[in-house]
């Protein structure tokens, strides 16, 4: 849910603000209103006043008047009325959020009265779809709509997470607290388990694909997501699952404006764990010891250590090893008081945004551009870290003719990250597991202390640097020879390019004399470079056209190319000479035990390239019913050239019920109300693998484990099968919904059902026998089924006072089962990687559970009563007694949990863990 202000009473307190500085300083006024009265009289103005209000006679205040093509303009009073000096014969424009724009002649020495009519036409607006616009009400896709507004007013730092919880649907999760770690975006669910695969959307910039978090949010326009397959079938292989179609801002006609915002933010760590103080933790530790027939590790003289050190009787954090040189093990000897999440992030960091951007142009030029600087810290106390973003925009739109305009546009990003080389994904995991409060932050001579605190390594073991560019280019030509008839020509360029510098510098411990050793003798330093190259073009033509004035029909066929080049390069060289200049120059090749090391070097390349015809029909009759159709001929270079094309159609359907002649009583309260459905087809050609579809021979370069004349040879070993029938996955979506608006379109919604199939996946290889001698080859063999629903509310509102607001409500739900999955076993895994057919994803399998015993006789009684079942079941005792649940544990006693005994064969376990022997594990779904 989402509330949104207008920025009416902002214009009203500007007002007020004008009218304090009158009598702040009534001579400055004074004299411009003498000089401004002077200059009037010159030009031969008129003086126009008036009055607005709304439909129900209420005064409106901050209503923006402005004399049609000048600067001159003023904004209605606290009573709603204005006075404004004009040019003889002047048209006033009159505008406020909410409500139609009205163009008035002025009419001087005659009060105006302006009634403001409320802009009801919501479901009218153009919609940004695949290659074009639609009108909102004509639409009979699954489209989900974002209008700058709503970004612009949330406080994050990249696009992605300004999406959040926005469009029914779309899912953005945040994987961990890195600062590079960016959300990963999902539309509908589970999409792919192929192997390899990637169920991503489709992230389209300006027609041209793009990371979503590298753009400026303040540079978006608005941003359309296209959920069903109809709406992103004409995008082909490339869109399985979905796309995002963003907008950004053009230079519009008008004065040239200049803006410029900021905004600082603190943020701070949420779900933080709070630590047991140390002499807490060490007798649960030793309660559990016991709890364990084990002896409690604290001891009495290591525990009173722990306490004194708490109430201050003594200040030294750990005590000598017997040796006397060195500091004992902080497990076996530490006596501190840490709370290792406290000292290891803040409680808060710091980030400020810069925005300044540059608007304008004439009714033939346009021209935006825009530069945008976030600069974000870490969470760590050691080492560096933060992130910084640079952006730049340029967009440049010109008419040529009235037949022909064209548009460059130009936006560059640089993307800096640091943080320490120790730092690890399972800190904050490692932290809770291994971080007792009792180790020693410092040792009592006020050094770091090292194991198994992380802290000596963050602080002094190097940094990771990363530093990405991303350059755009876009140059896009719009030709319309005859009305209605309009080409489209882009040209689509991108470089990135991205270096990653990182350092594993030695580290010092300290004796008890404060004396430095070496913790960690090894040093090295790690370059990594990858440069990207892609290149797309898109040409599409659109003719719309009316028969006998009921009958419109719009018609469009293109052709999409595009090209990806990859080659990245990597370095490590052992021995840092100099630890402030950490560079592969200054590295000595020495290991630390003095021996040359050989530079480790790694590269890869990597090409693709797809191709496409589309076209598209859309038909309207007098806007009541709706059709269109798609059709795509892709090709792409990741499959064998007998496989690599493929016919995808797709077709929608609406009814919009409200402009039947017998709606025209409910019209007043359900203002419009649109039918819904759609299927299409899409192939997924989006891989994070190249598909194995041709015979990959592994050579390698002195790798024989015996010597040849002296050397050892280079090695061969023999290609896997490949299968000659790996083809395309496929996906095929049903889409039912409708759209309504209600209440002067104030209360508008929508609701959508789906099912979405994913078929002919690329899953594990079939199994063969043996003799076969080499690995059998894998196949589309994998099919899955996602179905759910979505429900949008929106409520839109303006008070009398001018207040504004807006309430949006979303839901959706979605679930996936497995329809088909070679396992032939039918083996069961909580795992991620190993389905069976009929599985739905997200269920666990586990124990039931009876309580937990109160008492060892309970547990007794318990266990002995597993030993009946068993008897029972197999004919026989069990050869040892009260042994029902060791097959997941043992010692069972008070406090333990009691398992139910499912299938009553007197022993708690999961089988051979399969479908048809899962023994007491069931399903929780």
């Amino acid at each position: 849910m989402k509330l949104h202000l207008s920025n009416r009473n902002q214009q009203a307190f500007t007002a007020l603000l004008f009218c304090a500085s009158v009598f702040a300083y009534p001579s400055t006024v004074q004299a411009a209103q003498e000089n401004s009265f002077v200059q009037n009289i010159q030009q031969q103005k008129q003086t126009v006043s008036g009055i607005v209000v709304d439909t129900s006679g209420l005064e409106v205040i901050g209503v923006s008047i402005l004399e049609k093509g000048t600067n001159n303009g003023i904004i209605t009073d606290i009573e709603g009325k204005f006075t404004l000096q004009v040019n003889p014969g002047a048209t006033i424009i009159v505008s406020f959020i909410g409500y139609v724009t009205q163009e008035l002649k002025a009419t001087p020495g005659q009060p105006m009265k302006i009634i403001l009519k409320e802009d009801n036409q919501i479901l009218d607006e153009v919609v940004v779809v695949g290659f074009g616009t639609q009108k909102k009400v004509n639409l009979t896709g699954s489209v989900g709509t974002i209008s700058a507004d709503e970004i612009a007013s949330r406080p994050v730092t990249n696009a992605a997470q300004a999406l959040q919880g926005l469009v029914p649907g779309l899912q953005i999760s945040q994987s961990g607290g890195s600062l590079e770690t960016n959300p990963s975006i999902n539309v509908r669910g589970k999409t792919t388990i192929g192997k390899g695969s990637s169920g991503d959307p489709l992230i389209l910039i300006d027609g041209m694909e793009g990371d979503i978090n590298s753009i400026n949010p303040q540079d978006i326009e608005n941003i359309s997501i296209l959920k069903d397959a109809s709406a992103s079938s004409i995008y082909g292989s490339r869109a399985p699952f979905g796309v995002i179609l963003i907008t950004t801002k053009s230079g519009k006609a008008g004065k040239t404006t200049v803006n410029y915002n900021n905004n600082f933010r603190i943020g701070t760590p949420i779900l933080m764990p709070e630590m047991m103080d140390s002499y807490t933790f060490a007798t649960y530790f030793n309660a559990a010891g016991v709890n364990g027939k084990e002896e409690g590790h604290f001891k009495p003289e290591h525990l009173q250590r722990i306490k004194d050190y708490q109430t201050g009787k003594i200040t030294e954090s750990i005590i000598p090893a017997p040796n006397g040189q060195y500091w004992a093990d902080g497990y076996a000897e530490g006596n501190d008081n840490i709370d290792w999440y406290d000292a290891v992030y803040k409680k808060h960091n710091f980030s400020h945004e810069h925005n300044l951007s540059v608007n304008g142009g004439t009714e033939k030029l346009g021209i935006y551009a825009s530069v945008n600087y976030l600069n974000q810290e870490g969470l760590m106390k050691w080492g560096e870290e933060g992130y910084q973003r640079f952006t730049s925009t340029a967009k440049l739109s010109a008419e040529l003719a009235k037949w022909a305009r064209i548009s460059y546009n130009v936006r560059f990003t640089r993307v800096d990250y640091k943080r320490p080389s120790a730092l690890t994904d399972n800190l904050y995991d490692n932290l809770g597991r291994q971080g007792w409060p009792t180790l020693p932050l410092y040792d009592p001579n006020g050094y770091l202390y090292s194991s198994p605190s992380p802290v000596l390594g963050l602080a002094t073991g190097g940094t990771d640097k990363t530093q990405t560019d991303n350059l755009y280019q876009q140059f896009s030509l719009i030709l319309e020879p005859i009305q209605h008839w309009v080409t489209h020509v882009d040209v689509n360029y991108r470089i990135k390019s991205a270096n990653r510098h990182w350092d594993s510098q030695q580290t010092f411990n300290h004796d008890v004399n404060g004396n430095p050793y070496l913790y960690s003798s090894s040093s090295n330093v790690h370059e990594d470079y990858l440069k990207e190259n892609y290149f797309n073009i898109n040409a599409f033509s659109e003719y719309n056209f009316s028969l006998f004035d009921d009958h419109n029909f719009k018609i469009m066929v293109g052709f999409q190319a595009e090209n990806f080049i990859q080659k990245k390069f990597g370095l490590q060289r052992e021995g840092i000479m100099i630890p402030s200049l950490p560079e592969v120059d200054t590295s000595t090749g020495m290991g630390p035990d003095g021996n040359p090391v050989t530079p480790a070097t790694n590269g890869a390349s990597a090409e693709w390239s797809t191709a496409g015809f589309f076209g598209r029909l859309n038909y309207d009759y007098k806007g009541r019913y709706l059709l269109e159709a798609n059709v795509r001929y892709d090709g792409t270079s990741r499959f064998r050239k007998d496989q690599r094309w493929n016919v995808f159609p797709s077709f929608s359907v609406g009814w919009n019920v409200a402009h039947e002649a017998f709606w025209e009583n409910w019209v007043d309260v359900i203002n419009s109300l649109k039918l819904r459905a759609s299927y299409g087809e899409l192939g997924n050609q989006n891989t994070k693998e190249w598909y194995p579809t041709y015979q990959i021979l592994s050579v390698k370069a002195s790798d024989g484990q015996w010597l040849q004349n002296g050397i050892k040879p280079n090695t061969a070993t023999v290609p896997a099968l490949v299968s000659s029938t790996l083809d395309w996955e496929k996906v095929k979506s049903w889409n039912v919904g409708f759209d309504f608006g209600a209440f002067s379109n104030r209360l508008t919604g929508s609701f959508d059902w789906y099912i979405r199939k994913t078929l002919n996946m690329v899953g594990p290889a079939p199994q063969l026998p043996v003799i076969l001698g080499i690995d059998v080859p894998i196949t589309n063999n994998t099919d899955l089924k996602t179905y759910g629903w979505e429900l949008e509310l929106s409520w839109n509102d303006r008070l009398h006072n001018g207040l504004g607001y807006g309430i949006r409500f979303t839901l959706a739900d979605a679930q996936t089962k497995i329809t088909n999955y070679p396992n032939a076993n039918k083996t069961l895994s909580n795992n991620s990687d190993s389905f069976y057919s009929g599985q739905k994803l997200g269920e666990i399998w586990g124990y039931e559970t009876i309580g937990i015993a109160k008492s060892n006789e309970e547990m007794k009684a318990h266990l002995e009563n597993l030993d009946r079942n068993y008897e029972k079941f197999h004919g026989k005792a069990p050869a040892t007694p009260l042994m029902g649940q060791n097959a997941i544990g043992n010692t069972w006693e008070a406090g333990d949990i009691m398992y139910r005994d499912l299938n009553g064969d007197g022993v708690i376990n999961d089988g051979s863990f399969t479908l048809d022997n899962h023994g007491d594990k069931r399903v929780n779904r």
